[in-house]
């Protein structure tokens, strides 16, 4: 029997993979590389090391069993070559599509003369899918060739960089050879401070829930689920959005009663009469790029554009840098 490594997004999917008979050994990646630093220039073990660091401080656990579980999973990854073959599974949403150019990029460094790399990847999520869609997703397998591999590695650099201005120029190529990779720039680059009022396109579409009515967190959730082409943000990050509105008081809720409603402040922000680099500081990582007051780069809603500015307290106002 053909020996199989099938390398997927995370625990989720492997019960019901397992129940449609999908042989082979699971390894789940298990990162949200859409949040927190990603800096190119590091080994994979380095790497990891940071993103354990990382998701510690947002306490999704200590530091030391995520270091140990990405050390075990990237010990399993360098084992590849047991395998006659090796299938990667992965969706179309952002969660995804950045761990596979991180998995792709790395493949492109390995000597896979005695591998067989696969792909499947569709628009159907697979930990919510049926066993027989699950079946019927696999005759989309298709071998991934050295082409695939140089651009993901391409893409994954430049994703890594100290500025955005390689993943932007990324949207002006030929990417076709990994369909769903236009799709993934354009969010990453959506969650950049707005030029409008400097929310991310996640904050921006939940206040805009909220000031629709929609008060309970769960119902919020849902709704924000709704807006999002590609589903790829899980409830527990989602929440430390609202618990931000919560702390900076752009939501109020009544006392024991979890329910939230725009606060006038909050208003304002929505309006673009207020900016959120003037409430709540600055300081968050997207791929390589450190987001700070001193690297300020925003998201043209509009023109779909990024640039550097700098914020003006006085004037309360973005003002680009030439």
């Amino acid at each position: 029997m053909e020996k199989i490594l099938n390398i997927v997004n995370g625990d989720a999917p492997i019960e019901i993979m397992k129940k449609a008979g999908i042989k082979g050994d699971f390894l789940p990646w298990n990162d949200f590389l859409h949040e927190g630093p990603v800096p190119a220039g590091f080994t994979l073990e380095q790497l990891s090391k940071i993103r354990a660091n990382f998701i510690s401080e947002l306490n999704f656990g200590t530091f030391k069993k995520i270091y140990k579980d990405f050390q075990q999973r990237d010990k399993t990854l360098n084992s590849f070559k047991k395998y006659e073959k090796v299938i990667l599974w992965f969706e179309h949403d952002l969660y995804d599509q950045l761990q596979l150019l991180q998995i792709l990029s790395w493949f492109e460094e390995q000597n896979l003369e005695q591998t067989n790399l696969t792909l499947i990847c569709t628009d159907s999520y697979i930990g919510e899918s049926s066993v027989d869609v699950i079946q019927k997703i696999l005759r989309y397998e298709s071998k991934v060739l050295p082409e695939h591999l140089k651009l993901a590695k391409k893409a994954w650099e430049a994703f890594g960089q100290p500025t955005p201005e390689a993943w932007f120029k990324l949207l002006k190529e030929s990417t076709g050879l990994l369909p769903f990779l236009q799709s993934t720039i354009f969010r990453v680059l959506e969650e950049y401070p707005n030029t409008k009022c400097g929310l991310s396109r996640s904050e921006y579409q939940t206040l805009m829930i909220i000031s629709n009515g929609i008060e309970n967190p769960e119902d919020i959730f849902v709704k924000y689920q709704s807006f999002e082409e590609r589903k790829f943000m899980g409830d527990i990050l989602f929440y430390k959005i609202l618990e931000d509105f919560e702390k900076y008081n752009i939501v109020t809720t009544p006392k024991k009663i979890k329910k939230l409603t725009l606060s006038p402040l909050g208003q304002k922000l929505l309006n673009g009469e207020e900016n959120w680099l003037n409430i709540k500081p600055l300081n968050r990582s997207i791929g390589g790029v450190n987001l700070n007051m001193k690297n300020l780069w925003c998201w043209d809603m509009e023109k779909h554009n990024i640039k550097q500015y700098y914020f003006s307290k006085a004037l309360n106002s973005l003002l680009l840098v030439k």
